[in-house]
């Protein structure tokens, strides 16, 4: 095997995610994982569920993250990279604990662990970090031979991320009714956080002014934006906007969201509007519910044509991005120079998150960084 597709000394791949539920008999419980600690009644859980029951109480995403896993294992055999690939949930079936255990008893103990978040945020990245520990920890106490663990790095702007997204634009674009098609505004979307945890984002460099989650997002936007005028020659009106807000009111999130930001274009006579959701690597329930749901209901309200470009999901371009990802994680590594794949003004990620990167409001051991009690 050449040195370039080398994964040592990674003896295996795990695809770390959100988890959802698979039916109505899972909803709650499933919420009361991701909830656990904040002393949610469990009736404002039932009600905060509609949203799943509107879909027969199914996530999609575990179905997405099956798909990713069967592009990413063809991808891999293709590419004769003999490297297993496992999955893990950080709320629902298969749980991380238990997946690492799995791979531990088939002897992995160099594992490449890859989130299904593209961008620096506390949820996004130390969560799980934190995640990854109590994991660790669990299985320590249980005896067990712990393995290394190495988050890849932020993936936002990598080509394999990027480029299916300005497909799906210029794919929405075509679907547009031609007599508002030119005159279509982007809306870049994705999942609003506090202001607190956007400002402390990223590396303690990037605090402050929206930190690293806003400003990564608003690079990928000015790529996207770039290249659909590249091949439509058209100049596009477009903006940040968010989605999915869930905390208290009186504490200060991302703005604006998305349906207000609907009527504001339709006041300022925006003739159509394309919905992207870069935040999202697939098409799970924020998407389903707060795009397609809502946000189109709103749209049709108003009488302003929009359309919603496609997630990456499981594209076969994400899948040998992420291949990429570890073998350049691998390289470096073992010492060897290492040439990054990263579009836009910001450059590749940092592969090992520094101390007080996305710090959380109470601090708690996080694997896979420079703080790591499992180094």
């Amino acid at each position: 095997m050449s040195d370039q597709h080398d994964p040592a000394p990674y003896d295996a791949l795990l695809l770390l995610s959100f988890g959802g539920p698979e039916g109505p008999d899972d909803v709650v419980p499933f919420l009361e994982n991701v909830t656990r600690g904040r002393g949610i009644p469990k009736e404002r859980l039932k009600e905060v569920g509609q949203h799943y029951f509107l879909f027969g109480g199914v996530s999609p995403i575990n179905d997405q993250n099956r798909a990713l896993l069967d592009a990413l294992r063809t991808d891999f055999a293709e590419a004769g990279l003999g490297l297993p690939v496992y999955w893990g949930n950080r709320n629902w079936a298969p749980y991380l604990t238990d997946t690492l255990r799995e791979m531990i008893t088939d002897g992995r103990r160099h594992i490449a662990v890859l989130t299904t978040s593209a961008y620096a945020s506390y949820s996004g990245c130390r969560q799980y970090r934190e995640n990854l520990a109590d994991a660790l920890a669990t299985l320590e106490a249980e005896g067990l031979p712990l393995p290394r663990v190495d988050k890849l790095r932020h993936y936002f702007n990598h080509p394999g991320f990027v480029e299916p997204m300005v497909e799906g634009v210029l794919a929405s674009l075509a679907a547009l009714d031609p007599s508002v098609r030119d005159g279509a505004h982007l809306a870049f979307t994705t999942h609003s956080i506090p202001d607190s945890a956007a400002d402390s984002s990223g590396p303690v460099a990037d605090h402050g002014e929206g930190g690293a989650y806003v400003k990564q997002h608003l690079d990928v936007a000015r790529v996207i934006v770039e290249a659909v005028r590249e091949a439509t020659g058209v100049d596009r009106p477009w903006k940040l906007v968010y989605q999915s807000r869930s905390g208290a009111p009186h504490i200060p999130w991302l703005e604006p969201d998305i349906c207000d930001h609907l009527e504001e274009l339709h006041g300022a006579g925006a003739p159509a509007a394309v919905m992207v959701p870069i935040g999202f690597v697939s098409d799970h329930m924020e998407v389903l519910y707060d795009l397609d749901t809502e946000a189109t209901a709103k749209a049709a309200e108003l009488g302003l044509p929009v359309r919603r470009s496609a997630t990456v999901g499981s594209d076969p371009r994400f899948a040998a991005a992420v291949r990429d990802l570890v073998l350049e994680r691998a390289a470096s590594e073992r010492g060897s120079r290492v040439e990054r794949c990263a579009l836009g003004a910001l450059g590749a990620s940092h592969d090992l998150c520094p101390i007080g990167c996305c710090p959380a409001r109470a601090e708690r051991p996080a694997a896979a960084g420079a703080d790591s009690p499992y180094a």
